[in-house]
């Protein structure tokens, strides 16, 4: 009995010491093409040029290149309180959650029952002997313990598929951690844009008033007739339903900033200033960091890494799952139990296998490959928006330049022709409706170049944003050593 006993644990032994295999595919990450060596807006006209690889690394938060206090403020208070991100994090938990769940089939699991029963037998139960009593106690105390010895690599790949996903996860939120950050930029700008044509106007306002008592004097002496006066009232009305306009959009910009910093749009305030934003200097690096500092990429690319490995879980499926089982306890029908007498165990191994199911192994493993296919194709699409990303906004910041340059001069030149109009009037020289011609153009110009300046921070802000913000792929790394080392616990 005991040499039976030794020779099947030695069997035991010898299958928990076979090698291990893993039927996954050599993953290889998907193949891009040949990037660039250099992006293509940033060499043309010599406005950009390559920056060093120290020029890339994260310097604190991103938004800082703008030198504005109230938005370092406002973004510290977005990722404090938004409620999307909220949602983020928690399908992060889960992802992370199920890591948990996959890896504790590495490990053996342990059980314990016990039961304290009364029970009464039938008087026709087959084979029931005629000393054996109606009613009886049965207890039973015992344990059990089992463990699948993981030889087609089935729960280990699962678990690589498992930290792979929960690692997309994190990527995913650094993604939306990112893309809520570059809107709250941009609607900041947008706001301080509004602030600055709201001082623009106003200022008009006072000149368009000063040119409506003027023609009013006029038409008192008699120099100008009614209708220069009706011009200058039209003028006026006109410049203060402008007014009205620009609130209102200001108004409806900080309520959509009041939502994504967490707070009710009734409550939240953010006082007016004209205060010029600089448009900062980007270093753009080489192109292929952008595969390092997108999170979407990363994400993407982690999980082709996961449908790589489901392919082996799949193929596992044509293979004996093989465990280890054991139990051990003690039972009786009364009087003490806990005495050798009352011992029962088990122990040995178990065996299953599916010897027939009609393809749908076959076709799980078809799945999974074209779930692979899927995500690899996914991941190239990421890549090539993302290089367009960069593209666009390098295109716009360099005609935006150019055009902010135009419309300033052409905003000089209208404040010019408005001075020189005001001053013939005065004269007699012109009627009032070159001034108001000048007038109308002066304010359309400087409207015009204060929105395109909202416009060019507005597309450095999503350049930052297409260059990945200041993250980069070795916060992922610390993220997969956390996970990798993280210990099942007890339930």
């Amino acid at each position: 009995m005991r040499r039976a006993l030794l020779l099947r644990l030695c069997c035991l032994a010898a299958i928990a010491a076979l090698p291990a295999c893993s039927l996954a595919p050599a993953y290889q990450k998907p193949d891009v093409g040949k990037l660039p060596e250099a992006f293509a807006g940033q060499t043309r006209d010599g406005l950009w040029s390559p920056a060093h690889p120290a020029d890339t690394a994260s310097r604190g938060p991103w938004w800082s290149v703008y030198d504005n206090p109230e938005l370092d403020r406002l973004e510290q208070q977005l990722d404090a309180a938004n409620p999307s991100l909220s949602v983020a994090l928690a399908r992060y938990d889960a992802a992370r959650a199920v890591v948990g769940e996959v890896r504790s089939d590495l490990y053996p699991h342990l059980g314990v029952s016990a039961s304290d029963l009364r029970n009464r037998q039938s008087d026709n139960r087959p084979l029931r002997g005629s000393n054996q009593p109606n009613e009886y106690s049965a207890d039973t105390v015992g344990f059990s313990a089992g463990y699948e010895l993981d030889l087609w690599g089935r729960v280990r790949n699962e678990v690589a598929a498992g930290k792979a996903d929960a690692t997309a996860a994190a990527a995913d939120l650094a993604s939306a951690k990112l893309s809520l950050e570059a809107q709250l930029a941009n609607l900041y700008i947008r706001l301080r844009g509004y602030d600055v044509q709201d001082r623009i106007l106003k200022d008009t306002l006072d000149a368009y008033r000063q040119g409506l008592d003027m023609t009013q004097r006029r038409f008192e002496g008699g120099i100008a007739s009614g209708l220069d006066v009706s011009r200058a009232k039209t003028q006026l009305s006109d410049a203060m339903a402008q007014v009205s306009e620009v609130e209102a959009q200001r108004g409806l910009t900080e309520h959509a900033i009041a939502t994504l910093v967490g707070e009710t749009a009734s409550t939240f305030r953010l006082s007016t200033t004209d205060a010029p934003m600089p448009v900062p200097a980007i270093p753009l690096g080489v192109p292929s960091t952008l595969l390092q500092r997108r999170p979407d990429i990363a994400a993407a690319e982690r999980r082709v890494f996961a449908a790589n490995a489901e392919i082996g879980v799949a193929r596992a499926a044509f293979f004996p799952r093989i465990g280890l089982s054991a139990v051990f306890g003690w039972q009786n029908t009364g009087g003490e139990l806990l005495t050798a007498g009352n011992r029962y165990w088990a122990l040995g191994p178990e065996l299953a296998m599916s010897l027939f199911d009609g393809g749908l192994r076959h076709s799980r493993v078809q799945a999974a490959q074209a779930n692979l296919d899927a995500a690899a194709g996914q991941y190239r699409q990421v890549v090539l928006n993302a290089f367009q990303q960069v593209e666009d906004n390098l295109t716009l910041l360099q005609q935006l330049g150019k055009e902010a340059h135009e419309q300033d001069d052409a905003a000089s030149s209208a404040r010019d022709s408005q001075t020189i109009a005001t001053n013939r009037y005065r004269e007699g020289a012109v009627n009032y409706l070159d001034v108001v011609s000048a007038q109308t153009a002066a304010l359309q110009a400087e409207r015009s170049a204060e929105q395109v300046r909202t416009r060019r921070l507005q597309a450095s802000v999503d350049l930052i944003r297409a260059l990945g913000g200041g993250w980069d792929t070795s916060q992922l790394a610390s993220e997969d050593k956390a996970l990798s080392e993280a210990t099942p616990r007890a339930r």
